[in-house]
């Protein structure tokens, strides 16, 4: 991400004014030049390797990105709505964690007026919030008027019956919207994708492709997979690994976030086999990596995301073809927690050991921050500019958020941990994160509420159903705080306090970047070395 000064400001802006033009330019000129009278050189017309650019990007415009456009619109297929009792415990869990109820309203109903917001704009709101569908509430308006008493009390005040002029914000119902990409935006996306392929591969990474067959449900094409005889284990997911060959270490599975690919992480993935920034050279001491590719956020062109059950069942199998019956340890950046989500609620689980998240989207989704800020914010400054144009309106990812992103399903909290290590990388300045929301509820010792659903879960898979072990060992993966004592003490520290604690390697931690955007961990070796040291405490000590 880039940073705000005004000189990246313009520069940002005419990137994206450039780029947004080529379209229309390229069409204007093709109707000019041969619609009235055919193809007539003249001493005007380009050269005609221009005009060749210009007649694809026509039809492109035309033949392939204007249907489509249209075909993204199709409604979502949501999953079933959780049975009742699920339902209203994750409303409750919710409501735990709102600091400013009118704050959160307000933006899940993009700014309107709060008075504005009545009875039935809430209950269209909580339908396609708790209940995965739009409509009239049918047989559901008993347990709505459950859930706006509740919000009232919550408010302090009562909640005016019709309704009013504010509309909800409901990703998965509202209309998608995109922009243009063109064939030269594709040509950039194809270098860098071949940039990554040579940059991995000379670190010892070996890419593996899904079947020949499917050489042409991807765009920009990936020529270079005509030559790999490295073949993946599933349809859909290709992937680079690295073989893991330390008889003492952890491996280790990354997931990426929106943008451009692996690209941006090509040099993270290189340092992780070192805490210096410099390679180990012992070829018998190296951590395995799995990286995963996920095409329908990588500016691409491709086939539908995956269902939640499809992506773990083949993330399942890659697993198995590298790291059979073998612990490892989950790192993913933003978008890939959604996946990491998922993979941390599947047979897969009980595989995965300690997890990492740099700029994780799926923690506390239920603020209106992640939703808004990526979907619906009007841009002001260059980072701003940047993730709207190259991240927001790109037609793989808006269709991914906005027909395939299902909030419930994707949310993560602290009882979802189940007692691993875990440690979440955070920005202060990220743009699409509250990140000191996150930051405050993942340093906190769990609540009352919480605290029964962990140990609810955690008589469900073997462990100790008792109060006493339960609760050690959740206060041990919250700072270490084990008697009624201490715990008092910590609820009375400085709720900035939890930024600058030092990283130890066990229970739920943080590490604060103060100034660091969405991303920007990524971007110089004294940030990376962080989270890589981390990282490889994590393969030493499992």
């Amino acid at each position: 991400m880039i940073g705000n000064s005004r000189a990246e400001y313009w520069f940002i802006r005419l990137c994206v004014a450039g780029l947004h033009c080529i379209a229309p330019v390229c069409i204007l000129y093709t109707l000019l030049a041969f619609v009235p009278y055919g193809y007539r050189p003249t001493h005007y017309r380009f050269p005609i390797f221009i005009e060749a650019i210009t007649i694809a990007e026509t039809l492109f415009y035309l033949l392939i990105y204007l249907p489509y456009r249209y075909y993204l619109q199709r409604d979502a297929v949501h999953p079933p709505p959780p049975p009742r009792e699920e339902r209203k415990a994750l409303f409750q869990l919710c409501n735990d964690n709102i600091a400013d109820l009118e704050g959160y309203f307000q933006k899940w109903f993009l700014g309107a007026d709060l008075k504005d917001v009545k009875r039935d704009n809430l209950k269209e709101f909580y339908l396609w919030a708790f209940f995965n569908r739009g409509g009239p509430p049918g047989d559901d308006d008993e347990e709505l008027e459950e859930y706006i008493t509740a919000t009232e009390q919550m408010l302090g005040r009562p909640i005016e019956p019709g309704r009013g002029k504010a509309q909800a914000f409901r990703l998965t119902i509202d209309r998608v919207d995109m922009l243009h990409r063109s064939l030269i935006w594709y040509s950039c996306v194809g270098f860098v994708d071949l940039l990554t392929y040579v940059k991995l591969l000379y670190h010892g990474f070996h890419f593996h492709r899904t079947a020949l067959s499917r050489f042409f449900t991807l765009f920009p094409f990936r020529p270079y997979s005509l030559f790999t005889s490295y073949r993946s284990p599933v349809k859909h997911i290709t992937y680079w690994h690295r073989p893991h060959t330390s008889p003492t270490k952890l491996p280790i599975l990354f997931i990426h976030g929106i943008g451009i690919g692996l690209y941006p992480y090509t040099n993270f993935l290189s340092e992780l086999n070192s805490s210096t920034g410099v390679e180990s050279s012992d070829p018998n001491d190296q951590v395995g990596i799995i990286a995963i590719e996920i095409m329908p956020v990588s500016f691409r062109l491709t086939h539908q995301p995956l269902s939640r059950q499809e992506m773990c069942d083949e993330i399942s199998a890659i697993v198995s073809q590298h790291f059979p019956d073998q612990k490892f340890i989950l790192a993913s950046h933003s978008y890939g927690s959604v996946i990491s989500t998922h993979l941390l609620k599947s047979p897969l689980a009980p595989q995965i050991g300690p997890v990492f998240l740099i700029d994780p989207v799926s923690i506390l989704l239920h603020l209106p921050d992640v939703a808004f800020n990526f979907m619906r914010r009007k841009p002001k400054e260059a980072n701003e500019y940047q993730l709207y144009y190259f991240a927001s309106m790109d037609m793989g990812v808006a269709h991914t958020l906005a027909r395939h992103f299902f909030w419930d399903e994707n949310v993560i909290w602290k009882k979802d941990f189940h007692g691993r290590k875990v440690t979440v990388s955070l920005g202060a300045k990220d743009l699409i994160v509250n990140t000191a929301a996150v930051g405050r509820y993942l340093s906190a010792p769990l609540e009352g509420f919480e605290r029964t659903l962990v140990r609810d879960v955690a008589g469900s898979n073997g462990k100790s159903p008792s109060d006493d072990g339960i609760l050690i060992n959740i206060e041990e993966d919250n700072g270490g705080v084990s008697t009624v004592g201490e715990r008092e003490e910590a609820a009375t520290l400085d709720e900035e306090e939890w930024k600058n604690r030092e990283w130890k390697g066990s229970g739920i931690e943080v590490l604060w970047f103060k100034d660091l955007d969405h991303a920007q961990v990524f971007d110089k070796p004294c940030t990376r070395r962080r989270i890589i040291q981390a990282l490889r405490r994590y393969c030493e000590d499992g």
